[in-house]
């Protein structure tokens, strides 16, 4: 064994409602839904298995930084600008919360956006440098 974390399998996600978030994952951001119970449900995106689970009203995945400012806790990315403008446009449209496109002082550009439950998350239009496209 190498002892080096080789990928994230994983990510949790507080929701109130189970149903209706699976079903925003899945109609939102094409998720596949691979199980559902009135407690969880697993929606697969992005190379990603995310478990939805039933929180308590209030909680979020976001924290707050030490200069006051709500963040995500996760950072999805697309390859580049002309698709991350696409992806903005298409969310906006969709009836998604999302912000602005910001110029955050290093290379590309990002914007949030919101699940119905308020969690955060970010979209950043650089592909990093090690990641390996399935079927390449």
């Amino acid at each position: 064994m190498s002892g080096k974390l080789v990928r994230v399998g994983t990510v949790y996600i507080p929701v109130t409602d189970v149903e209706r978030s699976a079903g925003w994952y899945a109609d939102q951001l094409d998720a596949k839904v691979s199980y559902r119970d009135k407690d969880k449900a697993i929606v697969n995106f992005a190379g990603i298995s995310f478990f939805l689970v039933k929180a308590a009203e209030g909680e979020r995945s976001n924290f707050t930084d030490i200069h006051g400012e709500e963040r995500f806790s996760l950072t999805f990315e697309v390859d580049g600008i002309e698709a991350l403008e696409d992806l903005h446009a298409e969310f906006t449209d969709q009836g998604i919360r999302v912000g602005n496109i910001e110029n955050r002082g290093h290379a590309g550009r990002n914007f949030v956006f919101s699940d119905p439950d308020g969690n955060r998350f970010d979209v950043w239009s650089e592909l990093s440098p090690v990641y390996v496209r399935p079927n390449a």
